[in-house]
């Protein structure tokens, strides 16, 4: 029993042993974790709230892919492709200057300015939305910051859709340019939605469409550590991509236009001007070419600082769209429209002569016309095709400038074509209540002479006169369109419909005698406008050339002796086929001299590639010159 006992009380006593050291490690452990709760709690307590803070769930927009534009052959003039964003948040920005310096550094330069500027400009903006620094960042760019993530808390990479258009500078104003929305466009109704940030189009179609090539944008809710990264996607909400249009813009016909335009600019001057070709049965655009023109790549995202001022300092106006925008002058391409009129009213007919001495007196001052020896006697048909500017001094003034002006508005000038397009220009179709109105003085009816010539107060857009032969060639006006279809995203396409504005008043037969003058300008002996054959193709029209300055000032130089800004305009206005017009054709070489030798060659280029393309392959362009005639080089008409 001894024995028994002796070794229960071992066996308690080291029991209890055990229970002493166990619970002494439990203390220790419990003790551990208090200091340690402690130490989180109160010591680290701040610290770590912000950084439960920080990781927080952000919500991103997603942007989306913009419609497409493409020309009537299909051709892509406008498309998106994927590219990365650099954008900040504001709100997780821990040191805003050194984040910015280190900025831009990575980027390739020491300047933070500009990172700071588009930081600051985003006032207004809650500070947790992200701003745009950088729209299309390089491989080598991404790589180094995407590196220094870890060290950059509040700044974001993310690939966005970016707007690329594929044709560079070709057709860039009727294009169009995109760019960040402005405030004042932020408060207008039509863009109820939008919010600060966003790109929209600006001008030109882009602007025209933007309901339509918009799409809607997309949505995400991420989970963000406290470097600003995603850790956790929660939700997403796909974006969809906008509406697809297709445009009456030919690519080829446009290229000829443009490359006749440089080609007319004599060596040492800039190519400026503006050509306009068109479908007269209904109205479709086929060219709309200004120059000098812009890339409109450079504006999606913001364009540079420095190449905004280049581009607003250039006293060529390069943003400037000539084709609706610019008013000038009209010059001789106007008496085939006073010819019509004077039929349809009667004051002359169609074999009735006018004599053409070289010059016309009226009251106290004398008329010269363009040939100083005189063009003898005239009937319309040789007045328009030898361009008599003596013919037309009294057939104006046997019209009167308000009559005239009534005619003139119903061939569409005086108002804008209702082509659709924000900057397009009515232009100036006088009367006497015009003048009473602008000037607050009586009209005098030498200043219907020089409005019968397509001088004095009459301006006009390239466009409107465009449209104008059109209705010369099919009796009726017809708004200009530059869409041919729209395509919905689910493919569903939409028509843009044929607008006849109204016909105009002048009789057919009148009509016809106008066209077959106009023929006579490009086939006839003595036609002004020989250099617009095109082999094969019956081609009509009217040179003009308009006057920057007066005549007095530039009276024996030569061109060359002239300075360029101010040597006179150069026009050509042509349709085709004369007996039922397919195409309309409308050249304007700024500053460019002639009519005949300097606009005619252009339009030829672009009726020959017209022509190639609906028929068959003419000559080459140099087969079809033709050397200009006395009345090319001293007529400016």
């Amino acid at each position: 029993m001894s024995l028994l006992g002796g070794m229960s009380s071992w066996i308690d006593e080291h029991f209890e042993l055990r229970l002493r050291v166990l619970g002494i490690v439990m203390t220790g452990f419990f003790a551990l974790f208090v200091v340690r709760l402690f130490q989180l709690q109160v010591v680290e307590g701040q610290e770590h709230l912000e950084r439960s803070q920080r990781n927080s769930i952000r919500t991103e927009r997603i942007a989306s892919p913009r419609g497409e534009l493409v020309d009537r052959e299909g051709r892509l003039l406008a498309s998106t492709r994927a590219a990365f964003e650099l954008e900040v948040v504001p709100s997780e920005l821990r040191d805003k200057d050194r984040t910015l310096a280190v900025l831009g550094k990575l980027l390739g330069g020491d300047d933070p300015e500009r990172a700071r500027h588009a930081v600051l400009s985003a006032r207004g903006r809650a500070r947790f939305q992200p701003v745009r620094l950088e729209d299309d960042l390089s491989f080598e760019q991404l790589a180094r910051i995407e590196s220094h993530r870890h060290a950059l808390p509040g700044v974001l990479t993310e690939v966005h859709p970016l707007r690329e258009y594929p044709y560079g500078a070709l057709a860039a104003h009727v294009i169009g340019t995109i760019g960040e929305i402005r405030p004042s466009q932020l408060e207008d109704r039509r863009f109820t939605g939008y919010r600060q940030g966003e790109s929209i189009g600006q001008t030109g179609v882009e602007a025209l469409l933007e309901q339509h090539l918009r799409g809607h944008a997309g949505g995400r809710n991420v989970v963000v550590d406290v470097a600003g990264r995603a850790v956790e996607v929660l939700d997403q909400v796909e974006p969809r991509a906008g509406g697809r249009a297709v445009l009456t813009l030919d690519v080829d016909l446009q290229q000829a236009a443009e490359d006749g335009l440089r080609a007319a600019a004599a060596p040492g001057d800039p190519a400026a001007g503006v050509v306009v070709a068109l479908d007269p049965r209904n109205g479709d655009v086929l060219v709309l070419a200004s120059l000098p023109s812009f890339d409109p790549n450079a504006f999606p995202g913001g364009i540079e600082s420095a190449a905004w001022k280049a581009l607003t300092s250039d006293p060529l106006k390069p943003l400037q769209d000539r084709a609706i925008a610019g008013q000038f002058p009209p010059g001789s391409t106007y008496k085939p429209l006073v010819a019509a009129i004077a039929l349809q009213e009667k004051v002359r007919n169609p074999s009735a002569g006018t004599f053409c001495p070289g010059s016309f007196a009226y009251g106290n001052h004398v008329f010269r016309c363009w040939n100083k020896r005189g063009h003898g006697t005239v009937d319309i048909h040789r007045a328009i095709v030898q361009s008599c500017d003596v013919y037309f001094y009294r057939a104006g003034l046997d019209i009167g400038v308000d009559r005239m002006a009534e005619y003139m508005a119903a061939f569409g000038l005086g108002s804008q074509t209702g082509i659709g397009l924000e900057s397009e220009r009515a232009g100036v179709n006088p009367s006497s209540a015009w003048k009473e109105k602008r000037f607050g003085k009586p009209w005098f009816s030498g200043e219907t002479v020089s409005i019968s010539i397509g001088q004095g107060y009459v301006v006009l857009t390239p466009l409107q006169l465009a449209v104008a032969y059109g209705a010369l060639g099919t009796g009726q006006v017809v708004r200009p369109r530059l869409v041919k279809e729209s395509v919905s995203p689910d493919g569903v396409a939409t028509p843009e419909p044929v607008e006849i504005v109204r016909q105009v008043p002048i009789d057919a037969q009148n009509l016809e005698i106008v066209r077959k003058a106009l023929r006579g300008v490009v086939v006839e002996g003595g036609g002004t406008g020989r250099r617009a054959q095109v082999p094969g193709l019956d081609v009509g029209g009217k040179t003009g050339t308009s006057q920057v300055v007066k005549l007095e000032h530039t009276e024996g130089m030569s061109d060359k002796a002239i300075p360029w800004k101010y040597r006179d305009h150069a026009w050509f206005a042509s349709l085709a086929p004369v007996d039922a017009p397919e195409i309309v054709v409308v050249v304007l070489a700024e500053h460019g001299g002639h009519g005949g030798s300097a606009a005619a060659p252009v339009a030829q280029r672009v009726l020959a590639r017209w022509w190639e393309k609906q028929h068959a392959a003419p000559p080459p362009l140099e087969a079809a010159m033709i050397e200009p005639s006395d009345e090319d080089s001293h007529g400016a008409h």
